[in-house]
């Protein structure tokens, strides 16, 4: 409660941010499935009635992430950044650089996702200009594994970016993407509804390497004077990547957790 206290004291200042897979959202075998439950959802439209910015940031395509959490009246950053999707809009807003790559990387999916990767049972994500291999549940995950990280090879030797999430590979466009970029551009691009025109304080909640760099981001803004305070905070599991823990200042456990969080920012 100490530590939510700035957000607390000044909603109308103050942005939440949260991840959806394995933090609003439970950790499922199969990444279609993933749901938001409902006690969940509800806290979240309370919140956005309260506080000026509510966010969910994702590595899934923005209008994946719209529909898995089932709320309208928030904002979604998608792709790590690569995708914009305002309150209310109907289109995300697409990073150029990243748009430009679409076709490569679908190409090289599509060459890559051979007759032994389906036999493994990895399967394959097509994100527009991230293509994304998830290998959870596969009757044999370390042989999926294996033959994925040979698929990574191949895609840095072609020039693609390449990130390991859990349990996940994504091919990505050789251009600066994380999620850190799209949290800056949220806020950069939401102003406090008054006169003042300025967030206060900011409030991220994720589970995985990639909510690291939006630790930083915030960070970032806090020491360039653009917010006056962020909470950083790691949703725990026995999957969490080395150094997440570590980057926060406060630590709950699993979407149960975040549960409770936001009871409290309530």
């Amino acid at each position: 409660m100490e530590a939510l206290q700035p957000l607390r004291s000044d909603p109308s200042h103050a942005a939440v941010l949260l991840d959806i897979d394995g933090t609003l959202a439970p950790i499922v075998r199969h990444a279609a499935d993933a749901h938001v439950p409902e006690a969940t959802r509800t806290l979240l439209i309370e919140i956005a009635k309260r506080y000026a910015l509510v966010g969910c940031i994702s590595g899934r395509r923005a209008a994946t992430a719209r529909q898995i959490v089932a709320i309208g009246s928030i904002a979604y950053v998608g792709n790590h950044g690569g995708e914009l999707l305002r309150a209310g809009a109907t289109q995300p807003e697409l990073d150029p650089e990243l748009a430009a790559w679409a076709e490569r990387v679908r190409a090289f999916a599509a060459r890559a996702y051979t007759p032994e990767l389906q036999r493994l049972r990895v399967r394959g994500e097509d994100k527009q200009a991230i293509a994304a291999f998830h290998w959870r549940g596969a009757p044999d995950e370390v042989a999926a594994a294996a033959a994925v990280a040979e698929l990574a090879a191949a895609a840095e030797a072609e020039g693609f970016a390449v990130h390991w999430g859990r349990k996940v590979l994504e091919i990505r466009p050789p251009v600066p993407l994380d999620k850190g970029l799209g949290v800056s551009a949220l806020l950069d691009g939401q102003s406090a509804p008054d006169a003042t025109q300025r967030f206060h304080a900011a409030l991220y909640v994720g589970d995985d390497t990639t909510d690291i760099d939006a630790f930083r981001a915030l960070r970032a803004l806090v020491q360039e004077g653009a917010l006056d305070c962020a909470v950083c905070v790691a949703v725990s599991s026995e999957e969490a990547p080395a150094g997440l823990v570590e980057q926060a200042d406060l630590q709950i456990d699993g979407p149960g957790g975040v549960r409770g969080l936001l009871e409290a920012l309530l």
